[in-house]
C-alpha cells in the first residue's frame, strides 16, 4: 500500500515551498548575467547592430542541398512534371534567405568595424543571385567529386550511396559553395557554413583554400586544409591529413593574415592518413605519393613517393 492521503499531501506542499525557494534566487542570478554583459573582458552580442543567424546558414545549405542534388534530399517526391513549380519556388526560398544573411553580414561588418556604407541590402541581393547563377557550375564540378570518389573505392556500390552518405562529398559540397561566397567578398557566413561540416564530419576545410576537379576525401575525419592551400585536380586525401601552417608567433594573426602560409598540391597526388604537409612554401610535386604518417615541411618533386622507414614490431 502507498503512503496515507496526509502524509502525501505534506510530501508535495514541502516539495512546493523548497521549489519556491530555490526559485526566488533565480532574478538575482539573472541580474549578475545581465551585469556580466557589459564585461569588456567577455564576449557578448547585445546590441543594435545586426548579426548572420547560424540556424538561417544551416536552412540555406540544407535548401541548397536540395537544388544542387535535385530528388536526393527532398521531402517530397520530385519528377518530370513537378521539378519546374518546385524549383522555382525553392530558388524564391533561397533568393530570401541567402539577401538576408547576406546583408546582414556585411552590415555586421560596416558597424564593428566602422567601415564606409557598402549599400549592404543591394549588395546581398547582387550576391545572392550571383551564387545561384553559379549552382550549374558547382553541380558540374560536384559531379566531377562524386565520381572520382566512386572511380577510387570498390566498396561503393553506386554514385547514389556516395551523394547520399560519404562525409566527404557532403564536405567537400559545402566548401564548393562557401568559396564562391569567398570569392564574392562576403564575410563571416562562409566559415559558418564550412564549420557546420566540420561540426557534422570532422573534416575542417577554410573556404579560402582553392581546390581544383575530382578531388577526393576518403573517410575523411580529422582532415584539416588551410585558407591558402592550393590544391589541384585529381587530389585524393585520407583521414587525419593536415595540410596547414608553419609554427606561427604569438602576433601572427595581423602580420601573416593574407599572406600564403599553407601548401600547394598539385594535380594527381594522393595523400595516405596521418600525413601532416606545412608551410606556404611547401610544394607536393605532381603524381607524387605521400604514405601515411609522415611529416613534410619542404617541397618534393613531382613523381615522388615518400615514405616513413620500416618500424621493427618486436613480439616478446
Amino acid at each position: 500500500m502507498g503512503l496515507p492521503k496526509e502524509h502525501r499531501e505534506a510530501t508535495c506542499k514541502m516539495d512546493a515551498a523548497t521549489d519556491s525557494r530555490l526559485r526566488d534566487r533565480l532574478p538575482t542570478i539573472a541580474e549578475k548575467i545581465i551585469e556580466n554583459c557589459t564585461d569588456s573582458g567577455c564576449f557578448t552580442h547585445v546590441d543594435f547592430e545586426p548579426i548572420p543567424s547560424k540556424q538561417s546558414v544551416i536552412e540555406i545549405i540544407e535548401k541548397l542541398r536540395e537544388v544542387i542534388f535535385p530528388g536526393y534530399f527532398n521531402r517530397e517526391k520530385l519528377d518530370p512534371v513537378n521539378l519546374k513549380y518546385y524549383m522555382g519556388q525553392t530558388v524564391s526560398v533561397l533568393f530570401d534567405l541567402i539577401s538576408e544573411q547576406v546583408t546582414l553580414s556585411i552590415r555586421h561588418d560596416c558597424f564593428r568595424y566602422d567601415k564606409p556604407c557598402n549599400e549592404c541590402r543591394d549588395r546581398g541581393h547582387e550576391v545572392a543571385l550571383a551564387l545561384l547563377e553559379e549552382i550549374p557550375g558547382i553541380r558540374k564540378i560536384l559531379a566531377t567529386d562524386i565520381q572520382a570518389a566512386y572511380d577510387g573505392d570498390p566498396a561503393a556500390r553506386s554514385t547514389d550511396e556516395i551523394i547520399f552518405s560519404y562525409p566527404g562529398i557532403f564536405a567537400i559540397t559545402i566548401y564548393r559553395v562557401a568559396h564562391k561566397l569567398h570569392e564574392l567578398g562576403v564575410p563571416l557566413l562562409p566559415r559558418i557554413m564550412t564549420e557546420h561540416a566540420h561540426n557534422l564530419t570532422g573534416i575542417d576545410i577554410h573556404p579560402g583554400a582553392r581546390i581544383g576537379e575530382r578531388f577526393c576525401i576518403d573517410h575523411g575525419t580529422g582532415i584539416v586544409i588551410g585558407e591558402t592551400t592550393e590544391i589541384g585536380r585529381d587530389v585524393r586525401i585520407y583521414q587525419g591529413v593536415t595540410l596547414g601552417a608553419l609554427s606561427l608567433p604569438k602576433d601572427a594573426g595581423e602580420m601573416l593574415r593574407g599572406k600564403k602560409r599553407h601548401p600547394t598540391i598539385e594535380d594527381e597526388v594522393i595523400i595516405y592518413s596521418g600525413a601532416t604537409i606545412l608551410g606556404g612554401d611547401t610544394v607536393i610535386g605532381a603524381r607524387s605519393v605521400i604514405g601515411g604518417n609522415v611529416w613534410i615541411t619542404h617541397s618534393v618533386p613531382p613523381d615522388t613517393k615518400v615514405i616513413m622507414e620500416p618500424q621493427r614490431q618486436k613480439f616478446k
